[in-house]
């Protein structure tokens, strides 16, 4: 499990552990933290580019990789997109020569649902969509999707692309998209008035991290299809709702038992306008979101409200 002292990642590792498995847990701790790694879980700190990382594979007789480690800011990835690619596509390539060298059987790897679709007002965005990403994040990501399926054309090794939408919940930093609800909580914790960029009227699909730990369960375990195109095995994780700014900021007020003050900022160049997955796929697999925004947001905010 790369990425396991990761936000997300750490959520994996705790519903492997549950489930029977034995898990490694990689990770270079760039954003990750050790407190996150689950009990029972080993951890191993190290560059998913790095010799190191690819020996551990050829050795561990791991039956499964699960891939969240990543560069995962979109700022740096304009700034700096041979930065972002020597992460999100080597490193990924190192694991994945790695993999075949020691035929592991299968591999998960966390692509992205709010980047890799173009902006369209067909919603929700279903996974034959057109993809149109715009930043080195959202090619790079696009990338590591067309690797998967040349490895499984070319070694057998089996893969399924996870195209998250915006996840948030417990353990969350203030990167990426869905790090807008650590952020406000912070704010709110801190008798701060949250800042809105544009009107606030701008919508995303957040889907707790639970959920998400239950549907990389769901696709370690599900038969896949031969592929003969990267969507055939990729897999929105989502709720199928949007939810506008304004509205997130008001439901975690009310989660904090608190009035809230909005000031707003202005809109940010090349922002997406509107964000939310289809998500048939999954769920013809046995999978759906379980949990509603209200109760995943106030979890989240008593989390931060506790290691505050």
């Amino acid at each position: 499990m790369t990425g396991g002292a990761g936000f997300i990642g750490s959520h994996v590792c705790e519903a492997y552990r549950d489930a029977g498995w034995d898990v490694t847990a990689l990770d270079d701790l760039s954003s990750g933290r050790r407190q996150n790694v689950p009990d029972g879980v080993e951890l191993i700190v190290e560059d998913i580019r790095s010799d190191t990382a690819g020996d551990l594979i050829r050795k561990g007789r791991f039956d499964l990789l699960n891939h969240h480690a990543a560069q995962i800011d979109v700022r740096v990835s304009v700034a700096r997109p041979r930065h972002d690619a020597s992460i999100n596509v080597d490193g990924l390539l190192n694991l994945l020569e790695a993999c075949r060298d020691a035929e592991v059987g299968r591999v998960l790897f966390v692509s992205s649902g709010g980047v890799v679709y173009g902006e369209t007002d067909d919603l929700p965005v279903g996974e034959t969509a057109p993809k149109a990403p715009v930043s080195g994040y959202g090619v790079s990501k696009l990338t590591g999707e067309y690797y998967l399926f040349a490895f499984r054309k070319l070694f057998g090794i089996e893969g399924a692309a996870l195209r998250y939408s915006n996840v948030y919940g417990p353990r969350q930093d203030p990167y990426g998209e869905a790090g807008v609800v650590a952020v406000f909580c912070s704010r709110i914790l801190a008798g701060e008035p949250l800042t809105v960029f544009g009107d606030g009227l701008q919508t995303r699909d957040y889907v707790y991290a639970g959920d998400v730990a239950r549907a990389n369960m769901t696709l370690t375990e599900a038969a896949l299809p031969e592929p003969e195109s990267i969507d055939d095995v990729a897999f929105n994780v989502a709720t199928e709702q949007e939810t506008t700014v304004v509205d997130l900021g008001r439901t975690l007020g009310s989660a904090a038992g608190t009035e809230i003050e909005m000031q707003h900022a202005p809109a940010r160049p090349g922002e997406v306008l509107r964000s939310c997955l289809r998500t048939d796929k999954l769920r013809g697999l046995g999978w759906a979101p379980a949990t509603p925004l209200e109760q995943g947001l106030r979890n989240t905010y008593e989390h931060i409200a506790k290691e505050s």
